[in-house]
C-alpha cells in the first residue's frame, strides 16, 4: 500500500477501478484512514488485503461485467470456493486445460450463475464438516440449472448429502496417497487405469448414496471414492484430482471439462494478458497513474500490467 504521505499528495486524484472497499469515502492505510476525494491524476491502489488484481475484470471499469467476461472467454467454468487450500490450484489446473476459470463465493446464487453463463461448476473442498450447523452450503437451485457439476472432497460430500446420501466421520482421518480401483466405466474416468493412485485428505466421507447415484470408484478405506448421478450431469470425487500426487488427475479434469462440459479448450493466458492491457490503456488514456506496490503478488502483477 502507498504511504499516508503519497495518498495525501494525491488527495485530489481521480480514483478509477473502484471496488466495494473503495466505494466508501475513505481507504485504510496501516492504522490510519486517509480520505480520498476528487481529481487531476489517476490512482490505482493495490494491496493483497483488497485483492484488486486476482484477474478481476470488475476492477478495470470498462463496460459491464458480463460484457467484459464475454470478451475474456466464450467458455468458462466456475469454481465455488468452500474454503479449500486448493481452490486456486483447481483454477490453475482448469486454465492449464485451456479453459477459462473464475473462482466465486460458495453461496453464489443460481441467478448469478445464469448471468455468468458458465459451461460447468466445480465445488471445491474445504475444512468444514457437512454436519456443522455453520458449514458452508451452496444454493440448491444451482443443481436445477442443468449444468455439469463436479464436487471435490467436501464438494462431493455436500452434493451427496443434498441429494439424499449419508455422510459420516471416517474411521480414521485419511491423508496421503492411496490406491483407487474403478468400479464402473464412465466418461469422467475415460482413459484412467483400472487401478490408479490418488491423493486423499479428509476426515468425513460418503457412507451411503441415494439410488440417484452410481459409485464409480473405491479405495481400501473409502468404499465410495467417486460417484455419478444417474440422470443429471453431477459428479463427485472424494480424492483431489488437482494435485500432482494424483497422476491421472489432469485426465479426469480434462474429461470433465471437455467431454462433459463441452469446452473446446480455446482460451489462452496470453489472450487474457493482452486484453487486460488493452482495457487498462482504454481506461487510463492519457492520465498519469500512481501504483502502490506492496511487494505482494497482486500489486506486483498490477504493476507489471501497467508497465
Amino acid at each position: 500500500m502507498p504511504g499516508r504521505g503519497l495518498l495525501e499528495r494525491a488527495a485530489k486524484a481521480k480514483i478509477v477501478g473502484t471496488t466495494p472497499f473503495l466505494g466508501r469515502a475513505e481507504l485504510p492505510t496501516g492504522n490510519c484512514y486517509c480520505p480520498l476525494r476528487a481529481p487531476p491524476v489517476t490512482i490505482w491502489v493495490t494491496s493483497l488485503q483488497y485483492r484488486f488484481c486476482s484477474l478481476s475484470w470488475d476492477f478495470l471499469g470498462v463496460g459491464g461485467a458480463e460484457q467484459r467476461m464475454a470478451v475474456l472467454a466464450e467458455e468458462k467454468v466456475l469454481v465455488l470456493d468452500f474454503g479449500s487450500q486448493y481452490a486456486q490450484l483447481i483454477a490453475r489446473r482448469v486454465r492449464q486445460q485451456q479453459v477459462y476459470c473464475q473462482i466465486v463465493r460458495h453461496d453464489i446464487s443460481a441467478q448469478r450463475v445464469l448471468e455468468l453463463k458458465p459451461r460447468g461448476l466445480i465445488l471445491s473442498g474445504g475444512p468444514a464438516s457437512v454436519f456443522q450447523a455453520s458449514a458452508p452450503r451452496c444454493d440448491p437451485n444451482i443443481l436445477r440449472l442443468g449444468l455439469p457439476v463436479l464436487g471435490i472432497c467436501y464438494g462431493m460430500q455436500l452434493l451427496c448429502q443434498m441429494l439424499g446420501g449419508k455422510v459420516l466421520s471416517a474411521p480414521a482421518r485419511e491423508y496421503g496417497r492411496t490406491d483407487c480401483r474403478l468400479l464402473a466405466q464412465d466418461e469422467l474416468l475415460a482413459g484412467v487405469a483400472q487401478q490408479t493412485q490418488v491423493w486423499m485428505s479428509h476426515s468425513d466421507q460418503v457412507a451411503e448414496v441415494s439410488d440417484q447415484f452410481v459409485p464409480l470408484a473405491a479405495t481400501p478405506s473409502c468404499p465410495i471414492a467417486a460417484v455419478k448421478h444417474r440422470r443429471l450431469p453431477i459428479y463427485g470425487l472424494q480424492f483431489h484430482p488437482e494435485v500432482t500426487h494424483t497422476p491421472e488427475g489432469p485426465t479426469i479434469l480434462g474429461n470433465f471439462l471437455k467431454s462433459i462440459c463441452g469446452c473446446t479448450g480455446t482460451w489462452r493466458l496470453e489472450d487474457f494478458r493482452r486484453q487486460t492491457v488493452d482495457a487498462l490503456r482504454q481506461r487510463v488514456g492519457e492520465d498519469r497513474v500512481i501504483c502502490g506496490l506492496s511487494g505482494g503478488v497482486d500489486s506486483a502483477v498490477t504493476a507489471a500490467l501497467l508497465a
